[in-house]
């Protein structure tokens, strides 16, 4: 689990970093390619099966390098389907292994994989079990491909979501890397429109990966009322929903890239009818949906969640006022794995 022998990981290496391995290497650039195909269109799990390299080139390769593709340690079966595995990740410096959850959800023809990007997260918002844990590492680009390329469900995917553990904009640099690999030609070449990024909003951070990926987007909002969400979600003071919603207003998203906002609902807090109009105010003009999730209790927090009957009757609000408004199923709630659920806080 651990790089004792410091060799590299080619997981998440791009078609260009590759190349410069063999070359480095004394083999041929075009031998790049070969690795680049063995690791994203065969996934193999050792370099011993990239079969038209030479033994001799493979073994020099295995000197340096290794795949970086590591199984779960656990998994958990929900009743409805839904099965939320644990990963071993390689964050850390210290010697200690560290462990993100990531969580499978299949659902008739789709099946959504629920990746992470952290060991935790900064953001402490108040509902979410992940941000009780505080922070303990940002995850490589290895480490997020590998809950992918380890899944043993991975050729079942339709669907892969940056919802899991962790805020994507807070390590960008490797989420960047890891879409790449996902939608480049030479990777799994996946359209980018089988992927959501969730975000509550980094100044900077946001529009930097608006620009530089054609993923769907999806902003955490929670409350239309800037100081209401400073007090469940304290991002709020960095970048307030009212920035996001100008940010993204720049930005085209009438065609096939999708922007969505996600929205917990709590009783007797932001479940009002004057919430649904703010809503309704904050979003005129802009091309987008919205998601209501039902919340989830999680230890020590004065929260709600509200029945059916509340859910859809803001969903009619909205819905009837020019939003278009969808309720998220709960999955997984049986294992912990539902919205706002992770946690490895036990494993640190």
């Amino acid at each position: 689990m651990k790089q004792t022998d410091q060799r590299k990981f080619l997981l998440g290496m791009s078609l260009g970093e590759l190349r410069n391995v063999a070359t480095e290497l004394g083999m041929p650039a075009f031998t790049g390619g070969q690795i680049c195909k063995w690791l994203y269109v065969q996934h193999v799990s050792s370099i011993d099966e990239m079969t038209n390299i030479s033994k001799v080139n493979r073994e020099r390769l295995k000197e340096y390098y290794e795949i970086g593709v590591m199984p779960h340690v656990d998994a958990q079966y929900s009743k409805d389907g839904t099965i939320k595995y644990l990963f071993p990740v390689r964050c850390d410096s210290d010697g200690r292994v560290r462990f993100v959850e990531t969580v499978y959800i299949p659902d008739g023809d789709r099946a959504t994989l629920c990746v992470s990007c952290q060991v935790g997260c900064k953001m402490n918002c108040l509902f979410c079990q992940t941000g009780k844990q505080g922070f303990d590492g940002n995850l490589a680009v290895s480490d997020i491909l590998n809950q992918i390329y380890a899944l043993p469900e991975r050729d079942k995917l339709t669907n892969i979501v940056f919802m899991g553990q962790g805020e994507p904009m807070d390590n960008l640099e490797q989420v960047l890397k890891a879409t790449q690999v996902l939608t480049s030609d030479w990777g799994f070449a996946w359209s980018p429109r089988r992927i959501t990024v969730s975000s509550v909003g980094i100044k900077n951070k946001l529009q930097q990966f608006i620009e530089q990926s054609e993923c769907h987007v999806a902003i955490s909002m929670h409350s239309p009322f800037p100081e209401q969400r400073g007090h469940l979600m304290p991002a709020e003071r960095g970048m307030s929903i009212e920035e996001i919603v100008k940010l993204l207003r720049n930005y085209d998203f009438s065609h096939q890239r999708r922007l969505s906002f996600e929205y917990i609902v709590f009783k007797d807090v932001n479940d009002s009818r004057a919430h649904a109009r703010a809503i309704v105010n904050l979003l005129d003009g802009l091309d987008c949906r919205v998601n209501l999730i039902r919340f989830h209790q999680i230890p020590d927090i004065p929260l709600q969640g509200v029945d059916d009957a509340k859910m859809e009757a803001f969903r009619n609000y909205l819905t009837t006022h020019g939003v278009f408004t969808t309720i998220r199923a709960s999955r997984g709630q049986d294992i912990y794995a539902a919205c706002g659920l992770l946690s490895t806080e036990r494993m640190s």
